[in-house]
């Protein structure tokens, strides 16, 4: 019986010594490379965590000391040191959620998985328990380095530090790294702390320099109070930073330590203020493929071969992401003044190549979504285009930047959404569903929703000709699949993709849900029922082409894979009665919900946007005589 698997919950740590955690450590590294091997997932923030969190574990009690995590896929050993060792299912459905969820354990609390809110959340709750007598419970926060390059953060600390009479500690889990090495000045500053010569040589804890004398050491640290700043400043060169801000450090610690974590947290704990625990731990620790990866150490992985860190997959088709990223050069040859943001995604987001062949005409935020927007809009006003790439769930977190720095003052900023619609196993924080629904209430904004990788290429070239208005082009995690030609193009570039034997229901698709609507088509014409499939290219706004054939039909269906509620086919509806058209519009998308993790396919069959469905569904509007659909004549 190994240690892991008598390990039911965290309490089942106290009774183990040093020498039983550090075996520990090893086989949690040894289960979470085999277990996420099979299923794919984040391995590489996990490996860089286990020491860390087991001496979390150890000397606080969660969950009445609750631990947030930030951004939470790092939270893999919390599972198994909480009772959750299933990792069969990771990130299936049925299985282990990727990030804290609520509905599997109360030792998960925070389940969101977008950076730097721990320290907010850690702020509330921690006022919470003082305000409500509860101010012998702790509340710890782990946010990685990378987190501290957004500005929700530093927020946070600055109302934290306003108040001291709170048990909070703060875990920097120091790697140097986001999804890749982190950038920026802070990135900098913590660098030299990290490199310092009296850290590496005397000082890789702070919690030894107290913690080795035991009480006295604890009563020694209590006693110096402010004067410790001062003190760990000169030994380390980092505390200033955290001083000026009224908040106790301690560190910079060995992260992989465990004699020095536990002795170091137990200071933290017994500080009676808000403390800042500085751990260094290196990302993909004791794997040796993970270590070799130099671009991202494994931070997500597919299903790979435990032994060499290969990918299983021997797909060969090209992803959404690899278009965009080799049109985007072919643009930059094209136009000097287009330049690339990218908030701490460079890889993830497809600018990778772009920032080989344009290395000055990069910019890299960090993970500041808001910046890079109002960034974006400076860039416009100076000359420039700039395209922002990022996944679609991070733009929520930048609406008000799109909608007043760059809608209202008229910049041409193009947005590339990658992984948008929804996107699976990573769960509810991740789905793309509302980029639709939230931008397109922007006065003048474009909205491009390409069908296939020739469209994809088509309009992004588009967008960045637009100097007077934001543009945005989205697009679905995954294979691309085969080009979809059209049979017509409108005037106004609405593309006519099928025409059935007669007017009976239009079909619009936007973006990959073409696919889709083709396969509809061809049930209903099966069932004696014309239908005919377009494309608007352009979702937003409403193309004049998509009145005129709703004028010429008896049905409208809009297809999409955002939320229905204030999506396109809303848009539709709206325009049509504006404009007088009273053929009837049936808006499909997905439901209004906070939709849990699960495969594409499983998430748009329980959304019922399946041919089978949708057709059978049609065809019962027919028959019911709900909607009075003529006989097939030819057009």
């Amino acid at each position: 019986m190994t240690i892991l698997s008598s390990i039911a919950g965290p309490r089942d740590l106290d009774g183990l010594s040093i020498e039983q955690l550090r075996q520990l450590a090893d086989e949690v590294r040894a289960f979470l490379v085999e277990n996420v091997a099979r299923t794919g997932g984040h391995l590489g923030p996990n490996l860089g965590v286990v020491e860390l969190t087991i001496a979390m574990h150890r000397v606080f009690s969660s969950p009445d000391d609750p631990f947030i995590f930030d951004t939470g896929h790092q939270s893999y050993v919390h599972k198994l040191l909480t009772g959750r060792q299933d990792f069969s299912q990771l990130r299936s459905r049925g299985g282990l959620a990727g990030y804290p969820q609520r509905a599997e354990s109360p030792h998960d609390v925070v389940e969101s998985s977008h950076a730097s809110s721990s320290l907010s959340w850690a702020d509330g709750i921690s006022r919470a328990f003082t305000r409500t007598g509860r101010a012998d419970r702790h509340v710890v926060a782990v946010v990685g380095d990378g987190a501290l390059t957004g500005g929700m953060t530093w927020e946070a600390l600055n109302n934290i530090s306003d108040d001291n009479e709170r048990n909070l500690v703060i875990v920097v889990n120091d790697n140097g790294r986001s999804y890749a090495p982190t950038i920026g000045g802070m990135a900098r500053y913590l660098n030299r702390a990290r490199t310092a010569p009296s850290y590496r040589a005397m000082y890789r804890s702070s919690g030894r320099v107290f913690g080795r004398f035991g009480a006295a050491g604890r009563a020694m640290y209590r006693g110096l109070r402010g004067g410790t700043h001062g003190f760990l400043s000169r030994l380390t060169n980092n505390a200033a930073l955290y001083s000026n801000l009224d908040i106790k450090y301690l560190g910079p610690v060995d992260g992989h330590d465990l004699t020095a974590m536990i002795e170091t947290l137990e200071l933290a704990k017994s500080y009676g203020a808000p403390v800042i625990v500085h751990a260094i731990t290196e990302k993909g620790r004791g794997y040796q493929p993970a270590l070799d990866d130099l671009e991202d150490q494994f931070h997500a992985v597919g299903k790979i071969d435990p032994d060499t860190g290969v990918a299983m997959s021997n797909s060969t088709a090209l992803a959404w992401t690899d278009v965009f990223s080799e049109e985007l050069v072919r643009v930059g040859e094209r136009h000097d003044d287009v330049i690339a943001i990218t908030a701490a995604m460079l890889r993830p987001t497809g600018l990778a190549r772009f920032a080989e062949r344009f290395p000055d005409r990069v910019y890299d935020v960090g993970i500041a979504e808001q910046h890079a927007v109002t960034a974006a809009a400076g860039m416009a006003f100076g000359g420039l285009h700039p395209v922002v790439a990022m996944y679609a769930t991070f733009m929520n977190r930048a609406f008000d930047q799109v909608l007043m720095d760059v809608g209202l003052h008229g910049a041409g900023v193009t947005f590339v959404l990658d992984r948008a619609g929804v996107t699976g196993p990573d769960g509810p924080s991740h789905h793309g569903i509302w980029d639709l629904a939230m931008l397109q209430i922007v006065p003048h904004i474009r909205i491009a929703a390409p069908r296939d990788a020739a469209r994809l290429v088509e309009l992004l070239d588009e967008a960045v000709s637009v100097s007077d208005a934001p543009t945005v082009v989205r697009f679905p995690k995954g294979e691309v699949g085969a080009d979809i030609p059209a049979i017509e193009r409108l005037e106004d570039g609405v593309e006519v993709l099928a025409r059935g034997a007669a007017p009976d229901v239009l079909l619009v698709a936007i973006g990959p849900m073409a696919s889709l609507a083709l396969h509809v088509a061809e049930r209903l014409s099966a069932a004696g029922i014309g239908a005919t499939v377009i494309d608007p290219r352009w979702a937003v706004p409403v193309q004049g082409g998509v009145v005129q054939l709703a004028a010429a039909h008896r049905l409208v269906i809009t297809l999409e894979d955002g939320v229905r509620v204030g999506g396109i086919g809303t848009s539709v509806r709206q325009v049509l009665r504006d404009a007088g058209v009273d053929t009837a519009v049936d808006e499909l998308g997905v439901p209004d919900e906070f939709i849990p993790h699960a495969s594409r396919e499983q998430i748009l069959e329980d959304a019922g946007l399946t041919a089978e469905k949708i057709s059978d569904d049609i065809i019962g509007q027919v028959r019911g005589t709900r909607i009075p659909i003529a006989r097939p004549t030819a057009l």
